[in-house]
């Protein structure tokens, strides 16, 4: 018999807390029925909020805690006053003990990857954890990575977002050989940063294994033109906050000129089913959720200022990611990764004591 999936809910994360955390969940309920879920934070207003929903309250076990993390709160001021008792730190560690199997917040991202990296630990052959989402494109889903957990990282570490991109993707779409791009300012090898460049040159080497493009620019990324986008945490949480803005813009445009003459009015009226798709298209909330790559364990990350819809988003990708054993595939591939790379430094070792030797 499969084990039962368990999701563990910051319940006071977000703008919202529990209004909107209860709510996504009886939402995420309906589509896995078979899914129970552990809310913590304050019973009283969890509990209400149960009320309200009341088809998700027998799926759910309610934990109280006393502290929760603010959205202004620094890394260090939320690990200081909220490690160990707080709703966001006990739902990451119920992956940590076992009793779940993934976390969910929509709290402080600062204050969630420290404590989700102080409590499940980077893997042995991670120096830094990624945020990973999937980017709705022309050709269906893409994985973005990093989307803002890791700022100014160098080339290797680049390249270990790619490999875990890449498993990623696998998990996720069911391809052989995803192929894999690096974000950059233009196609051609000689831009970019001396980071980015030599990123790609260990890429296109036979370290990696991966299925590398080469560079992508930022239209790219909407085209879908590789499966896999490898960027900075600085540069992927720019790109992500600004495509959502362009996709509200555009959607009030349309709402806008619909709204403008009794003939726009008609129009609307006879392609109602073409707007109804395309406001689908638009609709950030869709494709929300970040998860955190190369922590012993799984964690999911909301936007914070999303809805209940948002919000049950991004336990379908906690679902999902639960459901594939993610982590140890992960696990398996970046102890491959090093083992090529640890490899290959020996042969260019060896050829070079030889060079020297002769």
């Amino acid at each position: 018999m499969a084990r039962e999936l368990i999701v563990a809910l910051d319940g006071m994360g977000g703008d919202f807390g529990p209004e909107v955390i209860v709510a996504g969940a009886e939402i995420a309920h309906v589509r896995h029925p078979e899914v129970r879920f552990m809310i913590f934070g304050d019973e009283t207003k969890i509990k209400a909020e149960l009320t309200k929903n009341p088809r998700v309250a027998g799926a759910c076990e309610v934990v109280h805690t006393e502290v929760s993390i603010s959205m202004d709160d620094k890394p260090t001021q939320a690990l200081r006053r909220g490690r160990k008792t707080s709703s966001m730190w006990m739902a990451i560690e119920a992956v940590k003990e076992g009793k779940a199997q993934v976390a969910v917040s929509a709290g402080n991202t600062g204050a969630l990857m420290a404590m989700a990296t102080l409590c499940l630990r980077t893997m042995p052959a991670i120096q830094r954890p990624a945020i990973a989402a999937l980017w709705p494109t022309m050709r269906g889903e893409s994985v973005v990575l990093d989307m803002g957990a890791t700022i100014g990282p160098d080339a290797e570490q680049l390249v270990q977002f790619a490999v875990m991109g890449e498993a990623y993707a696998r998990v996720l779409y069911g391809m052989d050989k995803p192929t894999v791009g690096l974000l950059n300012i233009g196609e051609e090898e000689v831009k970019g940063t001396e980071i980015v460049k030599g990123a790609a040159q260990i890429l296109r080497s036979d370290v990696t294994g991966l299925n590398f493009y080469g560079f992508v620019e930022g239209d790219d990324i909407g085209k879908g033109t590789v499966d896999v986008v490898v960027t900075d945490g600085f540069t992927g949480n720019v790109a992500l906050k600004t495509a959502e803005g362009t996709a509200r813009q555009i959607a009030e445009y349309l709402r806008a000129a619909i709204q403008r003459s009794f003939f726009s009015k008609i129009g609307y009226f006879f392609a109602q089913s073409a707007f109804r798709t395309l406001r689908e298209k638009l609709d950030p909330r869709s494709a929300n959720g970040g998860l955190f790559l190369g922590l012993n364990g799984l964690v999911v990350k909301s936007h914070g200022g999303t809805d209940a819809i948002g919000f049950a988003s991004a336990i379908d990708v906690a679902v999902d990611v639960a459901a594939a054993d993610l982590v140890r595939k992960i696990s398996t591939e970046m102890e491959v990764f090093a083992k090529r790379t640890e490899e290959k430094s020996a042969e260019v070792e060896s050829a070079e004591t030889g060079a020297t030797v002769s």
